[in-house]
C-alpha cells in the first residue's frame, strides 16, 4: 500500500491556534495518541470556523459535515507539549472544501503532523448536501487573499 503524502503551500494557512497535550492524551507508547490528535484537529477546526464567523448550525439548520480525514504523522508529541495548529483552506468545490492543518511544536520547531479534512455543507431539515453558502465562500476567499497579500508584502520588503 502506498504511503500517504501531504504537502501544503504556506499561503494556504490563514489561522493558527495553540493547544496543549494533556496527560490523558498520552497512549501506552508514552506519546500523543492517534485519537487524541484527531480530537485536537477537530478543536482547531472549530476554533478556526468560529474565528471566521461560520456557525456550527445556521438558522435554516445547515451545518458542516466532515467527509474524510487524512493524517500524516512525522514526530512524537508528549504530555504538556504546546502544539501550534496552523489551519488553511484548499480544493474548493460547490459544496465545501478541504481544511488543512500543519501541527508543529514551537519549542523545537519539529513538524508533528500534517492533516487534511474534507467537508461539505449539509441541511439537516432537508437531509441533503447543499452548496456552500456564498457568505462563507466569500469569507474564506478573503482570508486566502489577505494571506497572499501578507506574503507579497513580506517578499517586497526583503
Amino acid at each position: 500500500m502506498a504511503r500517504l503524502q501531504l504537502d501544503f503551500p504556506d499561503e494556504n494557512f490563514v489561522f493558527s491556534t495553540t493547544l496543549t497535550v494533556r496527560i490523558t492524551d498520552i497512549n501506552a507508547g508514552n506519546h500523543l495518541a492517534n485519537d487524541s490528535m484527531i480530537s485536537m484537529i477537530s478543536e482547531a477546526r472549530a476554533r478556526f470556523l468560529f474565528q471566521m464567523g461560520v456557525p456550527e448550525l445556521s438558522e435554516d439548520k445547515t451545518g458542516i459535515i466532515v467527509t474524510d480525514l487524512a493524517t500524516m504523522y512525522r514526530s512524537e508529541a508528549h504530555a504538556r507539549d504546546q502544539l501550534l495548529f496552523e489551519v488553511g483552506l484548499m480544493d474548493f468545490n460547490k459544496y465545501g472544501c478541504d481544511i488543512v492543518f500543519r501541527i508543529t511544536r514551537p519549542a523545537d520547531g519539529r513538524l508533528i503532523s500534517l492533516a487534511k479534512s474534507g467537508f461539505v455543507f449539509f441541511n439537516y431539515n432537508l437531509s441533503k448536501v447543499v452548496p456552500m453558502p456564498n457568505q462563507v465562500l466569500t469569507t474564506f476567499e478573503q482570508a486566502l487573499a489577505n494571506q497572499q497579500n501578507r506574503k507579497n508584502q513580506k517578499e517586497n520588503n526583503q
